[in-house]
């Protein structure tokens, strides 16, 4: 599957896509400040200069993305696996002792949207943690198929490079050209783009919304809302 730049790059409303391939945290749930948080003690525990706003910066990495970013800078090596492992529980148990989070405002609007309209949805996420992935059926009943869920335990290489939207693709059995990307973070926009995927940016989270643009996105909104009332007057 050869991405195209030319797909990627198009005006809003030029084509009608045959799926959507969502993005979860900071997409579907407003998981990200729970996650910055407890990355940011996870950080501070393995002596890893680093803080919650560069969590949200190197959103979308895998665990051991994130990890390894700044073991490099910080300890002149990639972590061991073992140490990947021990960081990664760690950061994971602080995380699911947080309540849960809550679906995104403007989520569920927006997935009963594009349902109606009749296309695929899937979910392509840096995430491996079962707590979250599981909530997708109980939060979002008869939304989403296993076998169209995308996480850091399918791909090797993460975002920002292509590979989980290249597989994305190739699970729903569709082209790059005929499907939309609803991404949150630059390194997930620029993983989108990089597959040929056309990208809406949404900004759900503390990055100023050019970081955005810069990484690709071919729309930048600030909500969820805001998207579900734009698919609503293109599509519908």
């Amino acid at each position: 599957m050869n991405p195209s730049n030319q797909s990627a790059h198009r005006e809003w409303g030029s084509f009608r896509p045959k799926a959507v391939l969502f993005d979860m945290d900071g997409v579907l749930f407003d998981s990200m400040p729970g996650h910055a948080v407890c990355w940011e003690q996870t950080f501070q525990k393995y002596g890893l200069h680093a803080n919650a706003y560069d969590a949200f910066l190197h959103e979308g990495r895998t665990g051991e993305g994130i990890i390894n970013q700044f073991a490099v800078t910080d300890w002149g090596r990639e972590a061991t696996k073992e140490e990947v492992a021990e960081i990664y529980a760690y950061k994971s148990q602080l995380f699911n002792q947080l309540p849960e989070s809550k679906k995104m405002a403007g989520a569920q609007e927006l997935l009963e949207l594009v349902k109606q309209c009749g296309m695929k949805i899937l979910v392509v996420t840096g995430s491996g943690q079962a707590s979250l992935l599981s909530r997708l059926e109980t939060n979002y009943p008869g939304i989403f198929k296993p076998e169209w869920i995308v996480s850091s335990k399918d791909c090797e290489r993460g975002k920002p490079f292509p590979d989980p939207y290249l597989l994305g693709l190739e699970r729903g059995g569709i082209s790059a050209s005929e499907a939309i990307v609803v991404e949150n973070a630059p390194l997930g926009v620029e993983a989108a783009v990089k597959a040929g995927i056309f990208t809406v940016g949404v900004n759900t989270g503390p990055l100023p919304e050019q970081l955005l643009a810069q990484a690709g996105a071919s729309v930048v909104l600030p909500s969820m809302s805001a998207l579900a009332e734009l698919w609503r007057t293109t599509y519908l």
